[in-house]
């Protein structure tokens, strides 16, 4: 199966009313720490991050100009990586890109959200072994303080930690599913499904609407969600672009 078979919905495009503004899912980060998350902002000008050892977003507004990229410099450090998702500008000249991963953004599109008996709320306590899952299974980046950014739900067997999901970016009306994983010794039993079902279950009760993004190479994660019933909203891409030492001279 090629990758435009696998991207394209079964039954043509979700069907999506036109906002009166930017859709919300267009820029989520920024959406989300102008919103949702504002408690957890840093910002300089337009400029919007999560804590470091919350999560590396940095949210830029849709058109960046001179002043954007200064005052991301500022408030990141010369040197440092930005990384880039949902804003379609060139950054100044000198500014190295270091990463371009293609990726897809999905929404829920019919989702059987369910909670599952064997699931469990994560807390801070668990921080550790999550961090643990994290590293062998490498769903994407999780930190120590990740599990502020909403509901987390594992799996344990004889008291391990063997799988794990939870929410991530929260723009207003919608609210990411991320750190999708498990013990590769545990896989094939359909628990990341199980878990992905049950967080969405709780992101519908609150009246709110799930949405995921994945690597365009991770077909396998792809088809999952696709068979769970969420359906290609847009392409995306995740840049790193480097921030020059000596930048603004």
């Amino acid at each position: 199966m090629s990758q435009s078979q696998l991207f394209a919905p079964d039954d043509g495009p979700v069907t999506e009313a036109a906002p009166a503004g930017p859709h919300p899912l267009d820029n989520p980060a920024r959406a989300a720490l102008l919103g949702p998350h504002a408690h957890l902002a840093e910002r300089r000008g337009e400029v919007l991050r999560y804590p470091a050892d919350v999560s590396p977003f940095v949210a830029l507004p849709d058109r960046p100009d001179e002043s954007t990229w200064r005052d991301a410099a500022a408030l990141l450090g010369p040197g440092a990586l930005l990384p880039l998702a949902g804003v379609h500008a060139s950054p100044p000249d000198g500014w190295e890109l270091v990463t371009g991963i293609p990726g897809v953004q999905l929404v829920d599109d019919g989702v059987d959200a369910a909670p599952d008996g064997e699931a469990i709320r994560l807390g801070p306590e668990d921080v550790p072994e999550m961090l643990a899952l994290v590293a062998h299974a490498k769903p994407g980046p999780f930190l120590p303080r990740t599990i502020e950014m909403g509901n987390y739900l594992g799996i344990r067997r004889e008291g391990r930690l063997v799988a794990m999901a939870g929410e991530r970016l929260h723009p207003p009306g919608w609210t990411e599913i991320s750190a999708v994983c498990t013990a590769s010794d545990q896989r094939g039993q359909g628990l990341a499904g199980r878990l992905v079902r049950a967080v969405a279950a709780g992101i519908r009760e609150r009246g709110e609407t799930p949405f995921l993004h994945a690597a365009a190479s991770n077909t396998n994660a792809i088809r999952l969600y696709q068979t769970l019933g969420f359906r290609l909203r847009r392409e995306v891409e995740f840049l790193g672009v480097r921030i020059p030492e000596n930048w603004p001279s």
